[in-house]
């Protein structure tokens, strides 16, 4: 699982904070027991907590995270 450049901004911006390793933030949320995983389109939308993390399917590159 990655992000891009443009990803990590955008993640680090939706979140409000300086979390150095957004990478690993997203995959511990994801791996959470309380997380909903579904899929739309081609893409992986995972809930949990107040966060919505939004991951390409074939690529597993994180696209967004939006606070819900």
């Amino acid at each position: 699982m990655n992000t891009t450049p443009d990803g990590l901004i955008r993640i680090q911006e939706s979140l409000n904070s300086d979390i150095e390793d957004v990478v690993e933030y997203c995959k511990n949320k994801i791996r959470d027991k309380n997380c909903k995983i579904s899929k739309e389109g081609r893409n992986w939308i995972c809930i949990t907590d107040d966060i919505k993390i939004i991951v390409n399917s074939c690529s597993y590159t994180i696209i967004t995270v939006k606070k819900i």
